[in-house]
């Protein structure tokens, strides 16, 4: 199993993901912001427990001695659907994008996903070295 195959970089790699299309759905609400008619979308969030139900990857602990606790495999995938946002604003031509909401959206998706990047940048790191010695 390679480095990149580990059930908790790739959780973190569907996290990427998940925050670059979420990247582009709020790209398009501020880009159709004078559209009549257009509902404002996002994307539903991952929950940690989605992810543990959703498994593709068998991660169980290691048992070293018989006096140790078993514990149940748990495996890791990550799924995302698409939805439409209701908001609490709609222009009288019917558009419901709040130019103010999607861009503290955008800010605050620009934060995780930089938080996932370093996550993810930091693991591989302590992961070499560790193989380094």
């Amino acid at each position: 199993m390679s480095l990149a195959n580990l059930p908790i970089l790739q959780a973190l790699r569907n996290k990427l993901d998940w925050h670059q299309q979420r990247q582009g759905i709020l790209a398009q609400n501020i880009a159709n912001a004078d559209t009549p008619g257009y509902e404002s979308k996002d994307i539903a969030p991952i929950s940690f427990d989605e992810v543990l139900a959703n498994n593709r990857h068998d991660v169980a602990l290691k048992r070293t001695n018989s006096a140790h606790l078993g514990a149940d495999k748990v495996q890791m995938t990550a799924s995302s659907r698409s939805y439409t946002s209701t908001g609490y604003e709609v222009t009288p031509d019917g558009n419901s994008v709040v130019l103010e909401e999607q861009m503290t959206k955008l800010a605050e998706n620009q934060m995780e996903y930089q938080l996932a990047t370093s996550l993810y940048s930091k693991s591989l790191g302590i992961l070499k070295s560790a193989l380094r010695k």
